[in-house]
């Protein structure tokens, strides 16, 4: 079975098409807020924990060898931070009912 893909405007519709409370823009803003407020705290270090679905984190990779698949010389690739996210207890427990 395909794994279907949702997008940011598909999450919107979505949210949309379930609620009469708020306008699509209303909607679309909300969700920009969000993912910004996220990518934000993520850049300063700071970590995100949403109750019931899960934590946003990152993490390191430290410095390390790697090869040009091209040409097959040794690269030394600089260490970097990553995004990470944990899905919470219930998260895990709802997706294999």
């Amino acid at each position: 079975m395909p794994i279907k893909k949702m997008n940011k405007s598909d999450l919107v519709n979505n949210i949309s098409n379930n609620s009469d409370s708020f306008s699509e823009d209303d909607i679309e803003k909300s969700v920009k807020s969000i993912l910004e407020l996220i990518s934000k705290s993520l850049s300063k270090n700071q970590r995100v924990e949403v109750r019931n679905f899960g934590t946003f984190s990152i993490r390191s990779r430290g410095e390390r060898l790697s090869r040009n698949p091209k040409t097959g010389t040794s690269v030394l690739v600089e260490s970097k931070n990553h995004p990470y996210f944990r899905a919470s207890k219930n998260l895990k427990q709802s997706l294999n009912k």
